[in-house]
């Protein structure tokens, strides 16, 4: 029996989920917790010195083509943002983008996390004015875990996406201005829908370097093995895992979006990347939720003009 479809039982979200909204820790916290990013913090107004001139134009330049390589979407969805917040926005992105490929630029653990260390000590740096020679922290102005373990449980995913997908959010709200308790929720829920997409669609590279991320207990509920993944299973149980999983990033989604009258208009552009989420989520429905489909790993040619439509349309 295949996977159900996306229209039979993705039906509406109950709204008021426990532990799922979380309001950004007050402004005060990020001076006392510099040494960490584990949530959102407040963007400072301090310009940074050693960013003028030359330097800068090459800095910005460097985050928006390391952004367009690697993270294709979020550049797309960047463009649309207000003129004078793209080049913040653009360097927040470039930094996770930096972050994010520490685990697969390194082959031992040690050399990833004396990167990291330097990252930490260059977020320290920015804050005290004295960026490090490096175009993405001269831009900049989160620790990350770099154990190579599956997530053992749906809520442990979720607990990664807030912490970096839903903390990049909520810097871009900072950067649009927006300070608002409903745009802060959709925030939460669009970060999570992301990383539990990221976590899918990362699963057959994952798999080429004989890794696996998926939560354990939805493995374990329908009797798959790391190694099915290995191996490439495509059977009805390793279907239903993955339709567990994009389900629940589905539902946040409709989570979000149903905060939509409640946003301020000016937030809806922070939000665009529920465009390409959302066409992930169709395109994994039509190939009966086969993870390893060839045409889940194509670009779609026409997310430029369906973001552009959604932004005109005022709509997320």
């Amino acid at each position: 029996m295949a996977a159900p479809t996306l229209g039979s039982t993705w039906g509406p979200l109950r709204l008021g989920v426990p532990g799922l909204c979380r309001r950004r820790p007050p402004r005060g916290l990020w001076c006392a917790r510099v040494r960490r990013l584990p949530g959102p913090p407040a963007v400072t107004r301090r310009s940074v010195t050693a960013a003028s001139g030359p330097v800068a134009a090459g800095s910005e330049h460097y985050c928006l083509e390391l952004l367009r390589k690697r993270d294709y979407e979020n550049y797309l969805c960047s463009l649309l943002l207000p003129a004078e917040s793209r080049s913040s926005a653009f360097a927040l992105r470039a930094f996770n983008v930096e972050l994010a490929q520490v685990k697969d630029s390194v082959s031992e653990k040690t050399t990833g996390l004396m990167r990291m260390q330097f990252w930490k000590k260059a977020v320290e740096d920015i804050y005290c004015d004295n960026p490090p020679h490096q175009p993405v922290a001269i831009e900049l102005w989160k620790e990350k875990n770099l154990d190579d373990k599956a997530y053992r449980n749906i809520q442990e995913l979720e607990n990664y996406a807030e912490n970096t997908q839903s903390s990049l959010l909520y810097l871009t709200l900072e950067i649009l201005g927006i300070k608002d308790l409903h745009a802060d929720h959709a925030a939460s829920h669009i970060g999570k829908a992301q990383g539990i997409v990221t976590c899918l669609r990362a699963t057959p590279y994952h798999g080429s370097r004989r890794k696996v991320f998926l939560p354990m207990d939805i493995c374990m509920l329908h009797g798959v093995s790391q190694e099915d993944f290995l191996r490439k299973n495509r059977d009805k149980n390793m279907r239903d895992v993955i339709y567990d999983i994009a389900s629940q990033a589905h539902l946040h989604l409709k989570h979000a979006r149903s905060f939509h009258k409640s946003i301020p208009v000016k937030a809806f552009p922070a939000f665009l990347q529920t465009v390409s989420l959302e066409d992930y989520l169709k395109k994994i429905q039509r190939v009966d939720f086969d993870i390893f489909h060839p045409s889940l790993q194509q670009k779609n040619t026409l997310l430029p003009l369906s973001l552009y439509i959604q932004a005109w349309r005022k709509r997320y």
